[in-house]
């Protein structure tokens, strides 16, 4: 299968029903984005697919063959994501850190929805243990 993963072209050899996740982490070592829950719950898993807010935690391969992957390693490639990024820095939102790839991707697909600062709030239903929810909200209040 051909996958297209942070601007490159990956051809891997595994079952088209393989989830994208699995894909992503143990086969390509792209260990940013998380499992989580693996029932679609907690956002964790979440990559861009073709510019939208996407759990890879359930898509299987070949749903995301021929479709441009971002994750969280690339998604300073992205002008959106590159401003999340400064945010959440500017912010220091993360503490343990686990959920906050999955946070920022989101984050980055309500901006590039055109969604700004409590709209993207919204659109954020990760859930983070440590309960950085506060320190999100005021890194996308200045997005």
């Amino acid at each position: 299968m051909e996958l297209k993963v942070n601007g490159t072209v990956h051809n891997i050899d595994v079952e088209p029903d393989m989830p994208l996740l699995w894909a992503l982490r143990e086969v390509l070592g792209l260990t940013g984005t998380k499992y989580g829950c693996g029932i679609e719950v907690c956002g964790a898993c979440m990559i861009l697919v073709d510019g939208q807010a996407q759990k890879s935690c359930d898509m299987s391969i070949k749903e995301a063959a021929g479709r441009k992957i971002i994750t969280i390693e690339g998604i300073a490639s992205d002008p959106q994501g590159k401003l999340v990024q400064a945010a959440w820095i500017a912010n220091q939102v993360p503490q343990c850190g686990f959920c906050q790839s999955g946070m920022i991707i989101a984050a980055t697909a309500a901006l590039k929805a055109g969604k700004h600062g409590a709209a993207i709030a919204s659109s954020i239903n990760n859930l983070c243990v440590c309960g950085t929810y506060q320190r999100v909200l005021a890194a996308v209040s200045t997005l």
